[in-house]
């Protein structure tokens, strides 16, 4: 088989162990950057140049997608789409899953438990909005963000608008996310594929800080997922419309919460700390889609 994979670096982990799981399959790989990507529509049909070559003979497409160029990464994915190439993960998936309020939107639609989460622009309504969610300290995010960039612990409604305020005035948004203490600083994140939860972990913050994305100085250990979470992160994988998820959880008094469902999940750390071979069920399942 022919597989394309779509990322900004050969050198990202993820990357490099499906190109190597790939070829210990027997199957033919192919990493191209999307942002270096030229997209044609003529009449002859859709094509997708890289350099001076036309991709052509791809039968499965993995994207690997991060918040940089976004949007011309995602007319990448439906290029392919076009020419009815299977993709592991769709671009309105994809799109959903990158815009956090619209993802926790769609989880609390379907009755999935999130925490209380208030999209606000303006300083005059935060007092009111902060008491939505149950006052500060409060999390704030940045609607597109990745390993735990954009995230924020506001201790009190004063330092809330200060970040608030030049992030609006670049007409950016911002979530304000009730603060689970119980959870402060641990989270659980849940790998499914193809509807099934194949790995988990409980991630911890680093030294002095209260997120805990292994990117920013946490660290992890194996943890025997409860059939609960399991369900949860099942539905939220499939609400969301994802054949990959890296679904995080948190748990407060009320019960475990999802706080996010990752469209491109890094696996590197659910790797080394399960031991489970990842990047070998992503391959085997992305030729299924062919």
């Amino acid at each position: 088989m022919r597989i394309l994979i779509l990322s900004r670096k050969e050198t990202y982990y993820a990357t490099r162990a499906l190109k190597k799981a790939a070829a210990k399959r027997k199957h033919s790989v192919k990493i191209v950057d999307p942002l270096k990507c030229r997209l044609v529509i003529e009449s002859k049909g859709p094509a997708v140049i890289c350099g001076r070559k036309k991709l052509t003979g791809i039968d499965v497409v993995i994207p690997r997608i991060g918040i940089i160029g976004l949007e011309y990464a995602l007319s990448v994915v439906r290029h392919f789409e076009s020419q009815k190439i299977p993709v592991l993960n769709t671009s309105r998936s994809i799109t959903q899953a990158k815009d956090k309020f619209a993802s926790l939107q769609i989880l609390n639609s379907t009755g999935l438990p999130v925490p209380k989460t208030i999209l606000v622009r303006s300083v005059r309504e935060l007092k009111k909005s902060l008491a939505i969610v149950g006052g500060c300290p409060v999390v704030l995010k940045l609607l597109k963000g990745s390993q735990g960039v954009g995230v924020v612990l506001a201790k009190e409604q004063k330092s809330v608008a200060e970040a608030c305020r030049p992030i609006w005035a670049l007409d950016y948004d911002v979530i304000i996310q009730e603060f689970i203490p119980e959870s402060c600083g641990q989270d659980i994140r849940v790998l499914v594929l193809g509807g099934q939860c194949i790995a988990a972990m409980r991630r911890w913050a680093g030294k002095n800080d209260f997120r805990s994305n292994i990117h920013q100085g946490g660290y992890a250990e194996k943890i025997k997922l409860p059939v609960k979470y399991q369900k949860l992160a099942l539905r939220a994988a499939r609400v969301s419309r994802l054949d990959l998820a890296g679904v995080d959880l948190i748990e407060s008094r009320r019960g475990p919460l999802i706080i996010e469902v990752n469209a491109s999940p890094g696996f590197e750390e659910l790797e080394r700390v399960t031991g489970i071979k990842i990047a070998k069920k992503i391959i085997d399942f992305s030729v299924k889609l062919i």
